[in-house]
């Protein structure tokens, strides 16, 4: 007995060097894979990392190239050059269509226009969005259809809702109408130049406001009610609250909705196309679609190829301004 005792201990013994003889080769050998992945040769994994990163961004890359850098070139040689559309020739003006800006009557007035298309819908549309955002950020009956009928113009087609507006902004249209029956004779929105931009403004700022609005309403809805809750204890009032502890945790909200709304507002241009057509006069011609005007309808495509990279300029240095202002009044919590 003694003699099969010995012999299960050493079947056991022998059996448990061999297991560990195994193990550690399997880990050997786990280790020697590790090291070629990671080792000096080519495909190491920082840079399997690296091109499976530039993969998943690589449709990104691949519009940004075809619909921005593209365009952008390919406007930037135009503009170098005059171009023929009917007989398709070309030929390089090198300055020319630069120095054409300095010398057109009509550019001044386009640029005021744009100033004051621009500047109405930001600071209307800013205000109005921020104060339907905190009366819509009150718990009551009915708050999600109210948000809801705010929120509604924005999916509707830009033509489809300025040809709305165009009816109801006519003479004898339903605003008038409307102004009619309080014993009030409404102007001819649409064909006076000071009710004319008043229109467009009003009919941009009232289909884009909705999106300010929810923007907003998510940022009121991120403030911690801690903070109302030691300013009340405190003593603050209404005004203060809203000015001192509101606006500044919105800050960063703001920020964004200015940024976005200033380069719409830019880039506006179905509103004036179907509404007042940049009249009367040049009082609603604002930069993009005098830039229309130029290309497509006079077919000058090296100035308005021009002029084109002067609306880019303008938004590209106003979103610059903005960003680095934003060091001034933009709280970021820590």
């Amino acid at each position: 007995m003694t003699r099969t005792w010995a012999a299960e201990r050493a079947t056991t013994e022998a059996t448990t060097q061999a297991t560990g003889q195994s193990t550690g080769q399997v880990a050997a050998r786990a280790a020697a894979r590790t090291a070629r992945a990671s080792g000096p040769g080519f495909w190491t994994t920082r840079r399997r990392d690296v091109l499976t990163g530039y993969l998943f961004i690589l449709p990104q890359l691949v519009g940004v190239a075809v619909f921005v850098l593209l365009p952008v070139g390919m406007a930037i040689w135009y503009s170098l050059n005059k171009r023929n559309v009917f007989t398709g020739k070309q030929t390089f003006a090198g300055g020319d269509n630069y120095a054409a800006l300095a010398h057109d009557p009509q550019l001044p007035k386009v640029l005021l226009a744009t100033a004051l298309f621009s500047g109405g819908v930001v600071v209307v549309n800013i205000t109005l969005g921020l104060l339907i955002a905190v009366l819509l950020n009150r718990k009551f009956r009915g708050v999600t259809v109210f948000r809801t009928l705010f929120f509604s113009p924005v999916v509707v087609s830009v033509v489809a809702w300025t040809l709305v507006w165009g009816f109801l902004l006519q003479d004898n249209g339903g605003i008038n109408g409307l102004l009619g029956t309080l014993g009030i004779d409404g102007p001819n929105w649409l064909q006076e130049g000071d009710t004319a931009m008043v229109s467009v403004i009003l009919s941009q700022v009232v289909r884009s406001v909705g999106v300010n609005m929810v923007l907003f309403l998510a940022a009121l809805q991120g403030v911690p009610r801690e903070l109302y809750e030691a300013a009340r204890i405190d003593g603050a009032n209404s005004r203060t609250v809203f000015a001192r502890i509101t606006l500044p945790m919105i800050s960063p909200t703001v920020l964004l909705t200015v940024i976005v709304t200033v380069a719409g507002a830019l880039q506006s241009f179905a509103q004036i196309a179907v509404l007042t057509g940049g009249g009367p006069g040049l009082s609603t011609t604002v930069l993009v679609y005098y830039v229309f005007q130029q290309a497509f309808e006079f077919n000058d495509i090296g100035y308005g190829s021009t002029l084109a990279l002067m609306l880019l300029s303008f938004v590209m240095l106003l979103t610059l301004l903005q960003w680095q202002l934003r060091r001034k009044w933009v709280f970021y919590e820590d």
